[in-house]
């Protein structure tokens, strides 16, 4: 029993299925890992700012107050930044599916490549154009074409995120496809792809968590200048307003978004689920682990604490519902690194759940009118800014850990879709490469949003002379 235990749980961590650092799948995996998770840092900051920008405008237009323009005008400024880091460091993406995973372009591309056309041709586009009027038309467009360039730009912004997650929802629940004869995937349906219904849960409960990122930061700003006593009148605006859309985001986050996520989970990845909560056994009642830690060679979970008959009730609505445990699946079909899909998943619950608390205070301290004097808290809300970049990624690890081993769930397996003739030590030498100029691009850019912050906002008239980036 102890050596068939033994063979089972061989392997139990990320180089489970035989990949281990000597093989070119690791490399593969470990590149686009990394520099999407750099890439996304910027995009969940776009995304975010594109509808509090359009919400700054809105009401500069509609009370006539030059301030809300002037905070508008600098939050502008910071999305032109922040864009042009997101398209230099999606770039190398784009070449990663030619050059590392060619076997799965070659079967998937006539699927795939209707989105990332889509993202391409429309949204981009749309975004990047209507971003130059934006930062140096104000001017010529007045007041009323401005916003709607915000509009647009909103548009444009939350299309092209669309766009990419339907093409990520594809791979986690492919619809809408026919598998020709040569073994390649090709459209059945369009509108059945586009609008997979993981596509849509998984789009909204991505687009709050993006707007909780830009609240924070838009808070971070307006609490470090508040501390400063600097430019009082956009501080202000931009911790009260990066306080409340932190609060309602957030919220948002968790309900109904996030909870329609799991329920999609337990619906079509029984067996993430069961990785995600470390639960290794069926039965009905089953508990929502808070903390634990995933003992994945004893088959439990270590010093757990649990809410009895939570997640039935999450995963299917009813607190006595059976809820599957690993057991009831191949371990080749389990996720290959099962600790840190359980780890990346409660981080990023338990970061959405400080996240309410925190903004709940602070819009209490609002309604109070004691918000701007509470010292203590505007240092926290200047500090806090990075957690949402940490839930974001924890949140995309937990969504593509949970679909291995798959490039496309239950149809092709991660280890299929990598170019076989790309050697590893070619790939490290690139990721080493795409690491120093990362690390050169990040440093460049903190410090342009450094001397923005430094800057301020510039006052209405200054934005006549096309002061943008």
């Amino acid at each position: 029993m102890r050596g068939r235990r033994a063979r089972q749980t061989r392997g139990a961590g990320f180089p489970r299925q035989g990949v281990t650092m000597t093989d070119p799948l690791f490399w593969h995996r470990l590149q686009f890992g990394f520099t999407i998770t750099y890439h996304y840092l910027f995009p969940q900051l776009s995304m975010g700012l594109a509808l509090l920008i359009v919400v700054l405008k809105a009401i500069g237009l509609r009370t006539g107050a030059p301030r809300w323009n002037d905070a508008a005008r600098f939050w502008i400024r910071i999305f032109g930044l922040n864009f042009a880091l997101g398209v230099v460091t999606g770039v190398p993406m784009e070449f990663q599916f030619g050059t590392n995973w060619a076997a799965f372009s070659r079967r998937t591309g006539g699927v795939i490549g209707q989105t990332l056309a889509m993202e391409g041709i429309f949204a981009f586009f749309l975004e990047s154009s209507f971003l130059a009027l934006l930062v140096w038309g104000e001017r010529q467009l007045g007041e009323r074409l401005h916003f709607l360039a915000a509009v647009a730009l909103l548009v444009g912004s939350w299309l092209s995120g669309y766009f990419i997650i339907a093409t990520n929802a594809f791979m986690q629940n492919p619809v809408g496809h026919a598998i020709a004869a040569d073994g390649t995937f090709q459209v059945a349906s369009l509108l059945e792809f586009v609008f997979n219904p993981w596509a849509i849960v998984q789009y909204l409960h991505n687009q709050m968590a993006a707007v909780v990122t830009a609240s924070f930061v838009m808070a971070a700003v307006g609490a470090f200048w508040t501390l400063r006593r600097e430019h009082p009148e956009v501080a202000r605006i931009s911790l009260r307003t990066g306080v409340v859309a932190g609060l309602v985001a957030a919220n948002l986050v968790a309900f109904p978004t996030g909870h329609e996520q799991g329920r999609m989970v337990a619906e079509k990845q029984p067996v993430t689920l069961a990785a995600m909560e470390g639960r290794f056994e069926s039965g009905p009642h089953a508990p929502l682990a808070v903390i634990g830690q995933p003992n994945v060679a004893e088959r439990k979970l270590d010093n757990p604490i649990h809410l009895p008959s939570v997640l039935s009730w999450i995963a299917y609505g009813d607190f006595s519902a059976n809820v599957r445990g690993l057991d009831e699946f191949p371990e080749r079909d389990w996720p290959t690194n099962i600790e840190l899909l359980y780890y990346s998943f409660h981080v990023m619950v338990g970061l959405g759940t400080l996240f309410i608390a925190l903004m709940a205070v602070a819009t209490l301290q609002l309604v109070r009118r004691r918000l701007e004097s509470s010292r203590w808290l505007l240092w926290i809300l200047a500090l806090a800014f990075p957690f949402p970049y940490i839930a974001n990624t924890a949140g995309w690890m937990t969504a593509e850990l949970g679909r291995q081993p798959w490039l496309v769930y239950g149809l092709m397996r991660t280890a299929e879709g990598a170019s076989p003739t790309v050697h590893g030590g070619t790939v490290l030498f690139t990721t080493l490469g795409f690491a120093g100029l990362y690390f050169v691009l990040g440093v460049v850019f903190l410090a342009l949003v450094a001397r923005e912050i430094s800057h301020g906002p510039r006052p209405s008239g200054a934005a006549a002379a096309g002061h943008g980036h």
